[in-house]
């Protein structure tokens, strides 16, 4: 069947917050996918509901039990908290599910979340990390897999996440974001930042360890820290976080991807490898050119070339927003013609890790994320 003859795909907003309106209109945008309800049970909701031109349900069981019938998928916008149970809920209803990051706060729930959508084979979970989907991190990972842009063998990477966060954000009906259990930039912010370098290596971290920042607010929630990353392929890097410091780097004032976040352009990420050095998301690539016979060395010059995304995405890539190429991949993973990108064994990867990362930053002492808890001394890293 042609795509254009197949039945448009029917997709719930569940949570009506900050990120729940960005995934209904790109939903709206996609024309193989329509805005079935809103799902809040939040006052507020309503109002927003009618702004999308949508129907608003105070819960999943009420718009299961409703008459218009229930969405093919849905997609989960609740606090951190809430996304196993509500992701649960919309499996067993027989509903696809595309769950918002992080996929758990802790790994137990995040696994009862997975082995459940493994027993219903004929659906999706998949993990709502859209950053794969961001033009700087798809032309990333492309610079990397290229034989004649490659930086070489990647040996170490250089991250760093640090920008203000004002006190109106910790504020209700958001306060959770204050909390040691759900909150901090760990969950809401480096959860991120792991999938992507997970991602754009092709490797997971299997062991960490950390040093937390001074805690400036008096919160429950970290505020960051310094990290020290170890990936199954023996890459190693470093990555400082903070959401309590002035600063130009951070992802999304790098990219620009979040509108509201003015752009600076700076870099994030530098990924060293044995045949140069790219910087990320100002895709500036440093090697040394020399001729062919001569030996590389410290002694020769540097050269630079900015990478462009024209050369390395496609018109489609570079016109939609990545809320907007996830909807049409999820879309297409619904209808069999791909499989997902970020999957739910994706998500738990990254929580494993974050998981981690908050044990570390706790003890003091270096985390092995592929073990059961147990932690090694400093002096045998």
């Amino acid at each position: 069947m042609a795509a254009s003859s197949q039945p448009i795909v029917k997709i719930a907003i569940i949570g009506s917050g900050l990120i729940g309106p960005r995934h209904a209109k790109a939903v709206i945008q996609d024309p193989s996918a329509s805005l079935h309800c809103i799902v809040d049970p939040s006052p507020a909701a309503a109002s927003v509901a009618n702004e999308l031109r949508t129907t608003h349900y105070s819960s999943i069981s009420l718009m299961l039990e409703s008459s218009s019938g229930k969405p093919d998928a849905a997609i989960v916008c609740t606090p951190n908290k809430t996304h196993v149970a509500l992701s649960k809920e919309l499996l067993s209803a027989g509903i696809h599910v595309l769950c918002e990051k992080p996929l758990s706060v802790d790994i137990p729930s995040g696994e009862s979340l997975v082995a459940h959508a493994r027993a219903h084979p004929s659906l999706h979970l998949l993990a709502g990390h859209h950053r794969r989907f961001n033009p700087y991190v798809v032309a990333t990972k492309r610079i990397l897999e290229s034989k004649t842009h490659s930086t070489g063998q990647i040996t170490a990477i250089s991250g760093l996440w640090a920008l203000y966060k004002p006190p109106s954000y910790f504020d209700p009906p958001t306060e959770w974001r204050r909390s040691g259990e759900s909150g901090g930039p760990i969950w809401i912010n480096l959860i991120h930042e792991i999938d992507i370098l997970h991602y754009l290596l092709g490797s997971r971290i299997v062991r960490v360890a950390a040093f937390e920042t001074p805690r400036r607010r008096g919160h429950d929630a970290e505020e960051g820290g310094a990290i020290i990353l170890h990936f199954d392929n023996g890459v190693v890097g470093t990555f400082l976080l903070s959401d309590a410091v002035v600063s130009p780097h951070a992802f999304e004032m790098g990219t620009g991807e979040n509108p509201v976040i003015p752009r600076t352009g700076k870099d994030v990420y530098r990924i060293l490898g044995t045949e140069g050095t790219l910087s990320v998301p100002d895709l500036r690539r440093t090697f040394y050119n020399v001729a062919k016979g001569r030996e590389k060395s410290w002694n020769s010059e540097l050269s630079e070339v900015t990478e462009t995304l024209e050369t390395w995405l496609s018109e489609e890539e570079r016109a939609k927003v990545p809320f907007e190429l996830q909807v049409a991949h999820f879309v297409r993973v619904i209808r069999g013609h791909e499989k997902p990108v970020c999957s739910g064994e994706d998500g738990l990867a990254a929580v494993r890790v974050a998981e981690a990362v908050r044990k570390a930053l706790r003890t003091g002492q270096v985390v092995d994320v592929k073990g059961t808890g147990g932690l090694i001394g400093l002096a045998q890293l």
